[in-house]
């Protein structure tokens, strides 16, 4: 009997008592399952901690769900709507595009531009063959006719590529040309390779538009007996400005359009310019048609826009400055924003919730591996009433959302110095397509992904999930462990998210006296960061219990939140860079990259920031003379020695996995008081390439003083303040030996600290020198 499976997802993720929230759950192998709302405690079931912690929750949808298999439509394309039938040509006809190819063999037929059924075999289309040579096509069901080009296409190489067909005579051209330059593609001149091609034909069929064949870009209507009408054929490249004429263009006039001229408006029925739309905000998923019936088509999956066009002159690296030079709109096969599955359930959830970590536990079968699922949500407070808020860093778990680095990136196992730690999920994960890519991947075409979503199923933002590649509890299941602590020490505390403070910006947080982050948050928006610096300069009181923070630019459409764009280059680690001149989002038009070279490391917000990464081992911190400074001696008030979180979850250490140190160069408050720092970490902890210039031998942690986490605590105007760990690996020190440990200690002195009103501890004490007991 077939072990069941199941997967699912949420339509939001920030609720609040009493919303509705919408499941959505593909089962395999079962046609039901028991469903339970819980609040997340502990995600984390290493042996050194409390275990996985989880409390049942009273409410109406408890009890059996009626779930089923669902299909999910992969790939990025364009869709025209045209009611009036104007693209649905019976006659003659000319197609037209710029493109560039980025996998021309990809193993099956890519549609560039067609109105084509493709199980009927009906319409037309102009595409790739899978032998990678433009082809047109035409089709009336039992008779199929095609023409090929002879010349295969060059990957990631500009053509103006066309088909002209009359339909009177039959009478059929393709015409392929190169139009490379010395910016715009992969090759130049000087390699010996043919661009050029032309083929011609007498076509015995003719094309039958059906009534329900949609006109794409970037695929084709097909159908199957499991999952009903999708769209199958996708494209992997480039598409610029493409084009339909009702009339065979000839030679010339098709050598005018490649050369950049106007179009003629004769016989012009549409004209995506793909390059009209450009605003200092960004770009949205609508493409212009310039032409008589203003048929604009819509994006699915998200089509990438902002990218460098056919005639990219190098020049600028914007596309706010040179948006003509920018019509290039990139596909792939893979793409996936949104499953838009069924919904199985809608849950009006309990009034009466606390603000907390939840998910509806699903179980069927035995409810154990994959028959057991958990699709998570943070409901926040209707009325904010604590002092304290965590803040769940949601936005890099979208960034992560179902890495599968140890599978597709061959760098991972060099980086972690051990081989991946698979678990029947992991396995699971690598044999789909169907739950999507994270922005540390690659589309199939070797292209990085720029677009991640919370609309599919995501199975590391699990409780109980450990990372494949780094076998420690990452990203979600460590937050909980700081959740643990905060109900292990009976505080009041309440939750947001990175999705919360994206839409409300500062006030988000100004109801709180202390935010507490997460143990990573590296991926975030301008107003995020905007709102962080605001609250800690009008004085809040901030713990940044996490490292690597900070760190990338990302950006989100007010009304889809669900998707995450980011653009990775320049000198960080990352695991693919955009191509030159696509380094701006077409969300909002901001630059990516990393913050701090735009100016805003995270040294300027918290104190402390990015100098290094290493798995297998953490280290302990050790006090620092600032320490014992009447003005923060209070922070490590009850504990005895000089060394603190020599253990944790992660590595055996509160030092570990992703390291953050202070550098007044980079903007560390000079009055920064550098309570303790960690040393001696082993040679798997590398400098951060943004700080160095040239490689040479000794950049790793046994050699370079740098490499190190750095505990640091400022003041901030109107009584705010800063407390940051500088260290992945310490909110999952906290539970060990039932959460008593100087881990623990010290920050209940800091949180004690921050949520008292008045004066913090020691500010009596500012103005004065060093005082040493």
């Amino acid at each position: 009997m077939t072990k069941p499976k199941l997967f699912g997802y949420s339509d939001k993720l920030s609720v609040k008592p009493g919303d509705l929230l919408q499941f959505y759950v593909n089962a395999e192998g079962a046609d039901r399952v028991e469903a339970r709302l819980v609040r997340l405690i502990h995600g984390d079931q290493h042996p050194s901690g409390p275990g996985f912690m989880e409390e049942e929750i009273d409410c109406e949808a408890n009890g059996t769900w009626r779930v089923e298999k669902q299909v999910t439509q992969l790939g990025s394309f364009l869709e025209v709507a045209d009611p009036a039938r104007h693209l649905a040509l019976e006659k003659s006809l000319t197609v037209f595009a710029f493109i560039c190819p980025t996998r021309p063999q990809a193993g099956w037929c890519q549609s560039l531009i067609s109105r084509w059924d493709n199980k009927e075999g009906c319409g037309f289309f102009l595409g790739i063959s899978e032998a990678g040579r433009l082809e047109f096509t035409v089709g009336q069901g039992a008779k199929i006719d095609r023409l090929e080009a002879g010349v295969p296409l060059q990957a990631n190489s500009w053509y103006f590529v066309a088909a002209s067909f009359d339909g009177s005579t039959g009478q059929a051209s393709l015409f392929q040309e190169g139009v490379l330059n010395r910016y715009n593609s992969l090759l130049s001149r000087v390699a010996l390779v043919e661009h050029h091609a032309r083929a011609a034909g007498r076509l015995q069929a003719r094309q039958k538009n059906l009534a329900g064949t949609p006109f794409l870009i970037g695929g084709a209507r097909d159908w199957q007996n499991d999952r009903g009408q999708f769209v199958s054929q996708l494209y992997c490249g480039k598409i610029d400005r493409p084009g339909l004429f009702d009339r065979a263009l000839s030679g010339e006039e098709l050598d005018q359009i490649r050369s950049g001229q106007k179009l003629s408006s004769h016989g012009m029925v549409a004209y995506w310019d793909t390059a009209a739309g450009y605003t200092e905000n960004g770009i949205g998923d609508i493409v212009t048609d310039a032409g008589p019936f203003q048929l604009h088509a819509e994006g699915r999956n998200r089509p990438v826009r902002g990218q460098t066009g056919w005639n990219w002159s190098g020049r600028n690296d914007c596309f706010r400055l040179a948006p003509q030079e920018y019509g290039g709109i990139e596909f792939h096969a893979d793409a996936l924003t949104d499953c838009n599955w069924k919904v199985t359930k809608a849950v009006k959830l309990p009034e009466t919730l606390r603000s907390g970590a939840y998910a509806f536990r699903l179980r069927a079968g035995e409810g154990t591996g994959l028959g057991e699922e958990y699709i998570p949500f943070f409901v926040r407070p209707k009325t904010p009433k604590s002092a304290i808020a965590f803040l769940f860093p949601t936005a890099s778990y979208i960034a992560y959302a179902n890495e599968r680095q140890s599978f597709e990136a061959p760098v991972t196992q060099p980086v972690t110095g051990m081989p991946a730690v698979l678990s029947e999920i992991d396995i699971e994960l690598a044999g789909r397509s169907d739950l999507g890519l994270s922005a540390c991947d690659h589309w199939a075409d070797g292209q990085g992904v720029c677009y991640s979503s919370y609309r599919r199923p995501i199975v590391n933002l699990r409780p109980k999930y450990r990372s494949s590649s780094a076998n420690l509890a990452w990203q979600f299941p460590a937050d909980l462990s700081v959740i643990a602590w905060l109900e292990h020490q009976n505080y009041e505390y309440e939750i947001l998210t990175d999705e919360d403070l994206e839409r409300e910006g500062v006030s988000a947080l100004e109801p709180y006296t202390c935010i507490i982050s997460g143990t990573h948050p590296e991926y975030y928006s301008e107003r995020m960061l905007d709102a962080t610096e605001d609250y800690i300069a009008s004085g809040g009181r901030y713990i940044y219990l996490g490292g690597n923070g900070f760190h990338w630019s990302v950006a989100f459409r007010t009304n889809e939140p669900w998707v995450m764009e980011c653009r990775k280059f320049g000198p960080a680690w990352k695991t693919w860079d955009a191509r030159p001149g696509e380094y701006y989002m077409a969300t909002n038009g901001q630059k990516g990259g990393a913050w701090r070279a735009q100016g805003r490391p995270a040294q300027k917000v918290v104190g402390v920031g990015f100098i290094s990464e290493g798995y297998g081992k953490s280290q302990f911190y050790r006090r620092m003379p600032d320490s014992y400074h009447r003005t923060v001696s209070w922070l490590t008030k009850g504990i005895d020695g000089e060394i603190i979180g020599d253990f944790g979850l992660a590595y055996g250490g509160a030092a570990g996995v992703g390291l953050d140190r202070c550098d007044p160069a980079l903007g560390t408050p000079p009055h920064t008081k550098l309570i303790a720092s960690s040393g001696g970490h082993t040679d798997s902890y590398l400098v951060n390439p943004e700080v160095i210039h040239y490689a040479f031998e000794g950049l790793s942690g046994s050699y370079d003083y740098r490499v190190r986490a750095d505990m640091a605590y400022f003041t901030a105007p109107h009584h705010g303040a800063v407390f940051s760990a500088g260290s992945v690996a310490f909110g999952q020190a906290l539970p060990v030996n039932n959460f008593d440990n100087n881990v623990s200690r010290l920050l209940a002195n800091v949180v004690d600290a921050f949520v008292r009103p008045g004066a913090l501890p020691g500010s009596w004490w500012i103005s004065e020198e060093k005082q040493w007991r």
